[in-house]
């Protein structure tokens, strides 16, 4: 797990440092990384250099571009990682809703307390990486975890699903594409864009007119009629995700 600690403040920040180290510590089976920032833009450089983190643990009162802005900034640039706020401020407690916030924790913040809530942060991320789906291919059957799928799209009577680190082809079938669809379509991440693809809406990056990039770089157009619903489909799984 690939945690991110971003606060101006440098006592803050070792003090943070020194407690994720302890809870990783504990927890071997996480093989986290940690990752120190000392402003929104050096950490959003990172993620558009690197990709992004698993769990970004923000401070929301910062100068220039405070932790509700770069939260903001991540979800466009398609970062789903786990957003905790520290902060000792209550007014911004709403706005951490439009970032899809995992937790929002008042300082002085208690080592105990922290140390649930990422608990509960990395149970959420590794029942997403266990989802997966079985798909019959010429080679026999495969499993492909959903979070690996970007697009899948239909090639005549098959499925060509576009994976991060490869492109895996069905066998033909015999029905509709939505019915092949459906165990894919059953997990929210996933929109059927028209009538022969599905996407990931958690990774794309930006949606522009009738072209969406995802955050590996690729892009795809879809119909006139279908861009408004999926910007649409695309905000909606932001502004909801967080209460899963």
């Amino acid at each position: 797990m690939n945690v991110a600690i971003c606060d101006d403040s440098l006592s803050e920040r070792r003090t943070i440092q020194e407690w994720i180290t302890d809870y990783l510590g504990e927890r071997p089976q996480l093989a986290g990384q940690l990752f120190l920032f000392e402003n929104g833009k050096a950490l959003l450089d990172a993620v558009k250099k690197r990709g992004g983190f698993d769990l970004y643990l923000l401070d929301v009162i910062m100068p220039e571009m405070n932790g509700i802005q770069s939260g903001l900034k991540l979800r466009e640039l398609g970062a789903g990682g786990e957003i905790i706020y520290l902060t000792s401020s209550k007014d911004y407690a709403v706005d951490s809703y439009y970032t899809n916030a995992f937790f929002y924790l008042l300082k002085p913040v208690e080592r105990k307390v922290l140390f649930s809530v990422l608990d509960k942060a990395a149970e959420k991320l590794n029942r997403r990486r266990r989802e997966k789906i079985v798909i019959k291919t010429s080679e026999g059957q495969r499993c492909i975890l959903l979070d690996q799928i970007l697009l899948a799209e239909r090639k005549g009577h098959s499925v060509q699903y576009y994976c991060t680190e490869e492109t895996v082809n069905s066998l033909t079938f015999q029905s509709t594409f939505r019915e092949v669809m459906t165990p894919l379509l059953a997990d929210r991440r996933f929109y059927l864009c028209g009538v022969s693809l599905v996407c990931n809406l958690q990774r794309i990056s930006a949606i522009t007119g009738q072209n969406v990039v995802l955050d590996n770089g690729i892009s795809f157009t879809v119909p006139r009629r279908g861009a408004a619903a999926l910007k649409a489909a695309w905000g909606g799984y932001w502004l909801t995700e967080g209460e899963r």
